[in-house]
C-alpha cells in the first residue's frame, strides 16, 4: 500500500491565516469546543477542565496588528508587481533585474526591487550593489540605491560575508519579509517589483498577506519552454487564482539561443508541448512574449550593468522591450511612458 500524507489543511484556512500555526493540542477537541483559534478559546465556559485550555488561551488570535502599519508605509507606491514561477532556474531574478532596468529607463519613474529569495539572494549582484550595506535611521531602513531612480532591498546587505548561508525556518523568513515592508523607507515609488523564490509556500503566503490590504497589481509568470518547467508554473498559476492574485501575463524566457555574431536562433530547450504560449492559451492568461537566450544577459548581470544600455540593438533587448510594453498595456498604462521609445 502506498504511504499517505497527513490530511492537508483547507486551502481557505491557510490563505486567510498563512502566518499562524495551529496550536498543538494535547487532547481531542471536546464536543462544545469554540475552536482553538476562536476569540473565546481557553476562556469560554465549555473550556473549563479541558486539557487544552492553557494552550488555546495563549495561542495568537485576530488579524496581524502590523498590517495597517505596512499599508501606511507602502501608501506612496503606485504599482506592486510579483515575479513568480514555481520553478527554479527559469530566470526569475534575471527577469526582475531586467524589468527594473526597463522601468528605470524613464528618468521620471522611481523603481524599487524587494528580494524575498531569502536563501538565495542574487538581485544585489545583478544590480551591481552586492557590497553595499543598509543604513538605519530614526525613520527606518534605507534601501540601497543602484541608480538615481532604482532602489533595492535584500538580505544580502545584512550578511557579514557574501558567501554566508542563510539557514532559517519559515517564521524567521516571514519576519524578515515583514520588516522589508514595514521598516524600509521606500518612499514614493512608481513600481515595486518583488522577486520571489521557487514554490508556493512561506515567502509567497507572507508577501500576499502583507500586501493584500495595500493592493497588488498582479503577478508576472516566468517559464522556459520545456514541459518540466511548465509543470511547476501551472501550480503557481493555481496558487495565484486561489490567493486572488491577478496574473498580468506569462513570459517565456530562454525561448531560443540567438548567436551574438550571426543572430541565428537555435532551440536549446525544445517546447515539446507548445511552450509558454500554449500554456498561456490553455490557462487563459495573457502571453507577454518570448525572450531569447543571450549569453550577454548573463554577462551584464555578472557585472551589475544594465543590459538595455550595454546591448540596445540585440534581439533579446528588442524582445524584452516588447514584453515590457505588453505588460504596461495589461496594466492599463501608457507603454511609451513606462518605457520611452529610443
Amino acid at each position: 500500500m502506498a504511504p499517505s500524507l497527513e490530511a492537508p489543511e483547507p486551502v481557505e484556512d491557510v490563505l486567510s491565516n498563512p502566518l499562524k500555526q495551529k496550536p498543538q493540542l494535547v487532547a481531542p477537541e471536546p464536543e462544545h469546543c469554540p475552536g482553538p483559534e476562536s476569540e473565546k478559546a481557553g476562556t469560554a465556559d465549555s473550556c473549563a477542565g479541558c486539557p487544552n485550555q492553557k494552550i488555546c488561551a495563549s495561542a495568537p488570535k485576530g488579524p496581524d496588528p502590523d498590517i495597517p502599519l505596512i499599508t501606511a508605509r507602502l501608501s506612496g507606491i503606485k504599482h506592486k508587481i510579483l515575479v513568480l514561477s514555481g520553478k527554479g532556474g527559469v530566470g526569475k531574478s534575471t527577469f526582475t533585474s531586467l524589468l527594473a532596468h526597463a522601468f528605470a529607463t524613464n528618468p521620471e519613474s522611481t523603481v524599487g526591487v524587494m528580494d524575498t529569495d531569502i536563501c538565495g539572494p542574487s538581485i544585489p549582484k545583478m544590480l551591481g550593489v552586492e557590497s553595499e550595506t543598509i543604513h538605519v535611521s530614526s525613520t527606518g531602513w534605507s534601501p540601497v540605491w543602484a541608480m538615481d531612480n532604482l532602489a533595492v532591498m535584500s538580505i544580502q546587505f545584512m550578511l557579514p560575508n557574501r558567501d554566508d548561508a542563510i539557514i532559517w525556518r519559515g517564521p524567521k523568513k516571514n519576519g524578515l519579509i515583514k520588516q522589508f515592508l514595514k521598516d524600509v523607507e521606500w518612499g514614493d515609488l512608481d513600481f515595486l517589483l518583488v522577486d520571489t523564490p521557487p514554490g508556493t509556500s512561506d515567502e509567497h503566503l507572507s508577501v500576499n498577506t502583507f500586501l493584500k490590504e495595500s493592493g497588488i497589481d498582479g503577478a508576472v509568470m516566468v517559464t522556459t519552454p520545456q514541459e518540466v518547467a511548465l509543470l511547476d508554473v501551472r501550480k503557481e498559476i493555481d496558487f495565484c487564482r486561489k490567493a486572488g492574485i491577478k496574473i498580468l501575463g506569462l513570459v517565456e524566457n530562454m525561448s531560443a539561443f540567438v548567436c551574438p555574431k550571426c543572430e541565428h536562433p537555435g532551440e536549446i530547450f525544445k517546447a515539446t508541448t507548445g511552450g509558454g504560449q500554449a500554456l498561456a492559451q490553455e490557462m487563459g492568461i495573457p502571453f507577454l512574449g518570448k525572450v531569447p537566450l543571450d549569453p550577454r544577459i548573463g554577462m551584464a548581470c555578472d557585472y551589475g550593468e544594465s543590459f538595455f544600455d550595454s546591448f540596445p540593438d540585440s534581439p533579446a533587448c528588442k524582445a524584452l522591450k516588447g514584453v515590457v510594453r505588453s505588460l504596461a498595456e495589461n496594466m492599463k498604462l501608457d507603454p511609451g511612458v513606462v518605457m520611452p521609445e529610443d
